[in-house]
């Protein structure tokens, strides 16, 4: 099988794992109702329900990262389908809120081992020129998962069942498992560009002296807790606002905004691998542009009087949103080594996942008080301070940072000498 074909096979073997990733974590946020009136839950521990998982998952991700860097990276994602795909079918044999929340912990920790092994896989399969489009399209999952999950889960719940939509979800991940194993044991797991020489020290210390990286450490939580406000809450509200039953709600909760997100994160990959050979910093530009996008469909959707409104501005959200989900991580990886790219991965999923569990908790705390559509309006100017940060570590932090980082690349690759390719290594650091 050809690189290219071998690059395309994985991509697509880990679509679908990454794809019940989303379905297993998403489809409680449709049952609410039902998890209300079977185990008496409160709006306070639904909200903990998103909270939960994400601050367990958010401790776990820098942990996986590291592990991910130094050990077999085929392992670990097969060990967290099979782990998290057990602790679904648990969920349905939940009998209290306890009970569910810790499962929800327990799911944490099972799927953090998934996403920066996957991507750093799936980065190392691709070049840098064709880096974005290829975590694009392994980043649709997580749109198809949400709405197949909520829409699912929501239309389980309708018919009484909602134990029975995580059996079937975990039984599916369980034996998917097979054949999952099977293709990734002939996967290479080196980068198939760049020298990457598994390194015998921490990634974190390296890490947290790129200052383009930490500024995505910062952007990147402001731009999750908007987008896990409306997975977690956006159903209900809906529901609550125009009448809808559970299953109408979670569809078009869902329905819109991740069509268009699958849009935005494909041509945004598209756009950025091509605007990448006239600049380095378009994953950067595009994210910016996404922010600043985003911000009024954030105020719009919470503020719109009309159902059909709410469906454009949450359309309009999705396809600008796709543009930074698509190119976080290959930003993130111009400017760190190659071998701290699921370290990487992992801090920045740290980061985000902590920010995302105060989304779904203050979306339950004061959901009544300050209410969901205030709360997304105050999110939309986060969003726009966000991107005015961005525009200011571009100009002022990447340059040297990509320079520094393809100097060193280039020194290991010639095994240190090479000097007189510094000017051009800065030349190509351009905004």
């Amino acid at each position: 099988m050809s690189k290219a074909k071998s690059a395309g096979a994985l991509v697509a073997f880990m679509w679908f794992a990454y794809f019940l990733n989303y379905c297993d974590r998403q489809a409680v946020f449709s049952m609410f109702p039902s998890l209300k009136a079977d185990l008496g839950m409160t709006d306070k521990q639904l909200g903990l329900t998103g909270a939960i998982f994400l601050w367990v998952y958010a401790v776990g991700c820098p942990i996986a990262g590291q592990l991910a860097d130094r050990f077999s990276k085929r392992l670990l994602v097969v060990l967290s389908l099979i782990v998290w795909s057990l602790v679904t079918v648990a969920t349905g044999f939940a009998g209290s809120a306890f009970m569910l929340l810790g499962l929800r912990a327990a799911m944490g920790i099972s799927e953090s081992l998934f996403m920066p092994t996957a991507i750093a896989l799936t980065a190392n399969a691709h070049p840098p020129e064709l880096r974005s489009r290829a975590i694009a399209v392994l980043t649709t999952a997580q749109i198809a998962g949400t709405v197949t999950g909520s829409w699912f889960g929501g239309w389980m719940a309708d018919h009484g069942q909602w134990r029975g939509a995580f059996f079937v979800l975990g039984a599916v991940g369980l034996l998917y498992a097979l054949p999952y194993f099977a293709f990734l044991r002939g996967v290479n797991e080196n980068p198939t560009t760049e020298t990457a020489t598994p390194s015998k020290t921490l990634a974190f210390p390296i890490l947290l002296r790129v200052r383009t990286f930490l500024l995505l450490c910062v952007v990147f939580p402001v731009f999750v807790f908007g987008l896990w406000l409306l997975y977690g809450w956006l159903p209900t509200f809906l529901k609550e606002k125009f009448a809808l039953n559970q299953a109408d709600a979670a569809f078009n909760a869902t329905i819109f905004l991740q069509l268009t997100t699958a849009i935005g994160l494909l041509g945004g990959g598209m756009l950025a691998d091509r605007l990448y050979r006239r600049t380095k910093a378009s994953r950067l530009w595009l994210m910016t542009a996404s922010l600043i996008l985003c911000a009024p469909c954030l105020h719009f959707l919470g503020s719109s009087d009309t159902l059909t409104v709410t469906r454009i501005a949450a359309a309009f959200f999705g396809l600008f949103s796709g543009l930074l989900m698509g190119n976080i991580f290959p930003a993130a990886f111009e400017v760190v080594p190659a071998d701290t790219r699921a370290s990487a991965v992992g801090i920045l999923n740290f980061c985000g996942a902590i920010m995302s569990g105060f989304a779904a908790l203050f979306g339950g705390m004061w959901k009544q008080s300050l209410g969901i559509d205030r709360l997304l309006s105050f999110t939309a100017l986060a969003y726009l301070a966000a991107g005015i940060a961005l525009i200011m570590g571009i100009k002022r932090l990447f340059p040297r940072d990509f320079a520094a980082i393809r100097l060193a690349r280039h020194h290991e690759q010639r095994g240190g000498l090479g000097g007189a390719t510094v000017g051009s290594s800065r030349q190509d650091s351009g905004q």
